[in-house]
């Protein structure tokens, strides 16, 4: 992909990151929440298991089945995700509107299970996670898309932390995504709008 100097059709003279493309929800996530700060447990969680979701598959697959995550992964409430039953998993089997994987899945409710267990040890997921890059974004300087690494030396450490504690598809290329959507590190390239924006609200 290359780096769409004009902005999307339709809503010119913002230049943006290429890999959102054209399409109007990749660019309105791309605008409104990519790189942004995240400091909701919630909304934590809704990022793992979209994360974990795509894994093999591409971004913009997840979004267009967001909603229907919503519903069928109770909003996103960890708590209630973690007491999800066999029952439960035989129902999301045969839900079309998501990835109907039994292992994502299944990661899905153990990563609930999980979650909660670094809440309670930390206070919440956002302090624990945070504590990875000094509790403050990293602000990037990339040119192009050739500049963004699929991995750092910060989304091994917490990859690898995140599997100790018991969480699945979490490896290091899924977490730098998670790290790069919840606003751990701002990925914008300098030429787009949102780089600026972001780095001043650091």
């Amino acid at each position: 992909m290359t780096q769409n100097k004009k902005g999307a059709p339709g809503i010119p003279g913002k230049p943006r990151c290429g890999w959102c493309g054209a399409d109007p929800l990749y660019v309105r996530y791309h605008d409104t929440e990519w790189g942004v700060p995240v400091h909701d447990d919630r909304k934590h969680f809704e990022f793992l298991i979209l994360e974990g979701a795509q894994a093999g598959l591409s971004w913009i697959t997840i979004l267009r089945k967001r909603e229907n995550y919503r519903k069928a992964f109770a909003n996103f409430n960890a708590a209630r995700v973690a007491r999800f039953t066999a029952r439960d998993v035989r129902r999301l089997l045969k839900n079309d509107g998501i990835v109907r994987n039994r292992l994502k899945i299944a990661a899905a409710i153990g990563n609930a299970r999980a979650f909660l267990a670094v809440q309670k040890e930390f206070g919440s997921f956002d302090k624990y996670v945070w504590r990875f890059v000094g509790g403050r974004p990293r602000v990037n300087r990339r040119r192009s898309l050739k500049d963004i690494p699929a991995r750092t030396k910060e989304s091994d450490a917490l990859s690898k932390d995140l599997k100790a504690r018991g969480f699945r598809f979490v490896g290091s290329t899924i977490i730098y995504a998670h790290m790069q959507a919840v606003g751990m590190v701002n990925d914008h390239l300098m030429s787009c709008f949102r780089h600026r924006a972001l780095a001043h609200r650091r």
